[in-house]
């Protein structure tokens, strides 16, 4: 067996195990509450259906500006209220 750890990471996981990435890219900003529940519906989801451990699931929560996301050719607006 053996155990690769990656310098740029925090993760430890061995050679024959798939570790799901997962990446959410979100327009504005979420409360941290709010990523922690989509975290934990997504790990619980992914774990199920792919019969993976879920300490091996990484999700990274990209939360761009509106400003930065165009649809149909028009960047997006921030919404009001």
């Amino acid at each position: 067996m053996v155990i690769f750890t990656n310098p740029r990471s925090f993760v430890t996981f061995k050679e024959e195990e798939t570790m799901p990435y997962v990446n959410i890219r979100v327009a504005g900003r979420l409360e941290k509450s709010q990523k922690e529940e989509i975290c934990q519906g997504v790990t619980e989801v992914i774990s199920k259906v792919a019969n993976k451990p879920e300490s091996s699931i990484l999700i990274f929560i990209d939360e761009c500006e509106h400003e930065n996301i165009s649809s149909g050719g028009k960047l997006l607006k921030k919404p009001t209220g």
